[in-house]
């Protein structure tokens, strides 16, 4: 019972309530994942901005959510998950206001990074009121809800987008989420019970999410900015970046406290997997950057026309990522696991049609049908090796742990392939420049997915279970797959 009340069923008026506030609020985040992508080239033109803080844009968000999303989970089971997830929207909406009222890229990027800690204090919260608040008897079906639907808002995300941006303002495209956000705190607050971890321990690994913000920070600054004016500056944020990463594996080790025990890595299979993750998302987040503007700035395609194009992305992993779980469940991971990544550099080699005067039907279509089936194909099996591989009872670390991997493989691919591409300066206003540059993130990136898909045959079992069982127990069927930007989180086992 949450604090002595009775549990929550969804049929329940509060229950349908409660579950409004966490689609919601899960919603707030998954949109904003996707939704700023279609806005960059209007982003630059408006603020005068070099290609680094188009990068930086994005990179300011998934720096913060990755480095603080396992701390968020541990404030929730502490302080209270309603208390919490409140805390975080309330605090997204403060950064979202921020961003639409950015006067220069410097302050749009520092107000991304305070909405990236808002994500990360919302983000588990979303979950964790379902788990402890519903009703056994619907829990899987809240969370299957809760997972569709949150999909749904990251695939609208670049359709809402290119309309705002089209219509209104880039500005809007952060605006919108300041409404929203009231409404969000309105249903918590009348309809959402308040639970907590009597369990959870008494400190947070503060230290330990400080230090890997420093690493991650540091890391991308040189991988952005190492190239340019006063490269030698930022090959210092480099070492920096660095010691701090080793600084972080001390702390997770000698802490009696870790947001990360560097413990859940003795198995290897749940190594493994995550050695994967950060292959494939890396290139996935070099995707999902970089075609939005090549549509816009190589294409023609105006910002409605770019978030369209991307829908049958998402539209493919909903309608086949469940049945792709399940056949995991029958035959394993490891083929589909390999399948899915070599499918997908299949569909990177096909983008590089995607050029001047692109038609949607013959050069847009087919590369974002491939690469949407290889998602499809991959991702539900990665998230369910990982869950399995882990403790029953560490089930949500696990799964906090593979979203935190997906977002870090994602944040350095995007601070280092473009650069590497030589998509640097004013760029995205030389549709040629860019289209070179273009040509070559997607070598590299589907060069990455095929180390990906082999990586997965060479490490990944057959069967699906998890190292630790001494009996074998039943398999695991793995939560929705709708988000590309990270696996979802899942909730930890019922108590």
């Amino acid at each position: 019972m949450p604090d002595g009340r009775p549990l929550v069923s969804l049929a329940s008026v509060q229950g349908r309530w409660l579950l409004t506030a966490a689609v919601l609020g899960s919603g707030l985040t998954g949109i904003d994942a996707t939704v700023v992508n279609v806005a960059l080239p209007a982003i630059g033109a408006s603020l005068d901005a070099p290609f680094s803080t188009l990068q930086w844009v994005v990179l300011a968000y998934t720096l913060t959510l990755a480095a603080f999303i396992l701390v968020g989970g541990a404030l929730a089971d502490r302080y209270g998950r309603r208390r919490i997830f409140v805390v975080g929207v309330v605090w997204f909406a403060g950064a979202s206001l921020l961003c639409g009222l950015a006067p220069t890229g410097e302050v749009l990027v520092v107000a991304r990074a305070f909405q990236g800690i808002g994500g990360a204090l919302l983000t588990p919260g979303s979950l964790a009121i379902i788990q402890a608040s519903m009703a056994p008897a619907d829990r899987a079906r809240a969370i299957g809800a809760w997972s569709g639907l949150s999909g749904v808002a990251t695939a609208v995300g670049p359709l809402v987008g290119g309309i705002l941006v089209d219509i209104v303002s880039w500005r809007w495209v952060f605006l919108v989420n300041v409404p929203l956000a009231a409404v969000v705190v309105w249903v918590a607050a009348r309809h959402v019970p308040e639970t907590r971890d009597a369990d959870a321990p008494g400190r947070v690994d503060w230290t330990g999410a400080l230090v890997g913000a420093v690493a991650l920070a540091g890391i991308s600054a040189a991988l952005i900015e190492g190239t340019g004016e006063g490269s030698a500056l930022w090959s210092w944020a480099g070492v920096v970046g660095i010691a701090a990463a080793v600084a972080f594996v001390v702390v997770e080790r000698r802490s009696t406290h870790p947001m990360m025990p560097l413990s859940i890595f003795s198995s290897r299979q749940f190594s493994a997997a995550n050695l994967v993750t950060f292959v494939v998302y890396g290139a996935f987040g070099v995707v999902f950057f970089l075609l939005l503007i090549q549509l816009q700035v190589v294409s023609g395609y105006g910002p409605v026309a770019a978030g369209v194009a991307m829908l049958p992305v998402t539209v493919l992993m909903l309608l086949l990522s469940p049945r792709s779980g399940e056949l995991a469940s029958r035959i394993g991971p490891r083929l589909q696991m390999t399948t899915g990544p070599l499918l997908c550099a299949v569909a990177l080699l096909l983008m590089l049609r995607i050029g001047p005067d692109a038609r949607y039907l013959t050069d847009v279509l087919p590369p974002v049908t491939v690469f949407g089936l290889g998602l499809a194909v991959m991702v539900a099996p990665l998230t369910a090796t990982a869950l399995a591989s882990a403790p029953a009872e560490h089930a949500g670390l696990a799964s906090g742990v593979n979203n935190a991997v997906a977002r870090t493989g994602s944040l350095l691919a995007v601070a280092a392939v473009p650069t590497l591409a030589g998509i640097s300066g004013q760029v995205y206003e030389d549709p040629a420049a860019f289209d070179r540059g273009f040509a070559v993130a997607m070598w590299v990136s589907a060069s990455a997915l095929v180390v990906g898909g082999v990586l997965a045959w060479l490490t990944i079992r057959a069967e699906v279970a998890a190292p630790e069982a001494r009996e074998p127990a039943p398999a695991r069927r793995p939560p929705p797959q709708c988000a590309v930007g990270a696996p979802p989180l899942a909730p930890p086992p019922d108590r």
